[in-house]
């Protein structure tokens, strides 16, 4: 590893096509926010509807998580294998299957049927996911964490739009309908969008010279990154952060419900649950790019420092002072800004470590955390039944973050430092 800064993009393309490539990214990001942070407002009509438990409900939550991501390695591995035309192809697919998977939503009525609605959803969510963050990754090494940090956004923030829309269709034509044109808007603009992306082609992004983090000479082939000790390290930490977030994604409405105050009218004739959503995903989208840049500054370990403390202090808030309307409101804020910045730093570490040429496939395998951190939120439910509060679940979320703090500090930052002393010594003859 070397500390390196990227010169001037190359004469052969201008620089706006880049950032084009990085706009179009977190477009058909945006278009695959609500498939996670809408399904919060679609749990409680369901249950009514069909009369299913919540937990039950929940199930396809975690179908659709596990199948976004444990697929994504698949799909990037693809993505690279296609070579130029990978990124259009995957992202194309990836929005009809997201379509598809809420089309079944529609009108599902069976559990089963739901289950298959969501991981359809989750695999064509997964496939627009990795794709365009892998694209990121390759056309802007000088800005990685920004870069990244910024297609991670749409995804993160893009429901900010649709939260009282969605909200207001399912009170005026049901939440299968609303499920429905959600399908058919979404999935055709990614579909119409995918056409546009493409990796770059050789000299027309900066080349290395003397960025301020640490970034590998060379590149890894995913079978060298899943032997290595540092990405499962790395693949443990981002399970403890995502779980923790996860279990609040999931739960909000249910966590405003149980505080009273989700329909407590506080702000512009808003609810507190729809003031939270909109909030929440400002946060949740504006933490990657944020915390992205901050780490292309100082750092991807000291930044993570930085994030997950306030993180461990925003879930221990949220389950003791967050049960009137406007603390509910902020605290949520606080553990929103703190979490979505994980889909910013450990992809940008990822590549630092690994390289760029098997960013799309490498990413995705370090995504693929997100899945096995799914199957926590079901039991967060059971956590918060035994004891009667969510407290616990919240000081659970607060002793993970603190691990991963000290992971961070502790032992990532000491092995890849060692890893760039190594590799200085072994070019040091040749130069």
């Amino acid at each position: 590893m070397t500390a390196t800064a990227a010169s001037a993009p190359s004469q052969g393309i201008s620089n706006s096509f880049r950032w084009t490539q990085l706009i179009i990214g977190l477009i058909c990001m945006a278009m695959m926010a609500n498939y996670q942070y809408g399904w919060t407002f679609f749990v409680g009509p369901m249950a009514k509807a069909h009369n299913w438990e919540i937990a039950s409900i929940q199930v396809a939550f975690s179908l659709f998580i596990a199948f976004e991501t444990w697929l994504t390695p698949i799909e990037g591995f693809i993505v690279d294998w296609i070579g130029p035309r990978g990124p259009k192809i995957m992202v194309a697919i990836g929005g009809v299957f997201a379509a598809c998977g809420w089309l079944i939503n529609s009108r599902a009525d069976s559990l089963e049927m739901l289950y298959f609605g969501a991981i359809l959803s989750g695999t064509g969510a997964g496939a627009v996911y990795a794709t365009c963050v892998g694209n990121a990754v390759r056309w802007f090494p000088d800005r990685r964490g920004l870069a990244v940090g910024l297609t991670a956004a749409g995804f993160g923030a893009g429901a900010a739009l649709t939260v009282i829309p969605i909200q207001k269709m399912i009170t005026s034509i049901g939440y299968a309908d609303t499920f429905f044109w959600f399908a058919l808007g979404q999935g055709g603009i990614v579909f119409v969008l995918a056409w546009i992306l493409r990796p770059p082609r050789a000299g027309e992004v900066p080349t290395a010279s003397a960025v301020k983090v640490l970034q590998s000479k060379t590149s890894s082939n995913p079978g060298q990154v899943l032997r290595s000790p540092l990405f499962w390290i790395l693949y443990l930490m981002f399970i403890a952060v995502s779980a923790s977030g996860l279990m609040v994604t999931a739960q909000l409405s249910v966590i405003a419900k149980d505080y009273g105050v989700a329909q407590t009218i506080i702000l512009f004739s808003l609810p507190t649950l729809t003031l939270a959503g909109i909030i929440d995903s400002l946060c949740n989208g504006g933490a990657r790019p944020f915390f992205g840049w901050v780490s292309d500054q100082i750092g991807r370990e000291y930044t993570m420092a930085i994030a997950f403390s306030l993180g461990a202090i925003a879930y221990w808030l949220l389950g003791t002072a967050g049960t009137t309307p406007w603390a509910f409101v902020i605290c949520a804020a606080i553990v929103f800004f703190t979490w979505g910045e994980i889909f910013s730093l450990f992809p940008s570490t990822t590549t630092d470590i690994f390289g760029p040429q098997y960013a799309t496939t490498n990413t995705a395998l370090m995504y693929s955390a997100k899945g096995m951190s799914a199957f926590v939120v079901p039991l967060a439910n059971v956590l918060k039944t035994h004891t009667g509060s969510w407290h616990a679940v919240f000081v659970v979320a607060s002793v993970l973050n603190i691990l991963v703090v000290a992971a961070a500090l502790f032992v990532v930052r000491p092995m890849r430092m060692n890893a760039a002393e190594k590799q200085s010594a072994v070019a040091q003859p040749a130069e």
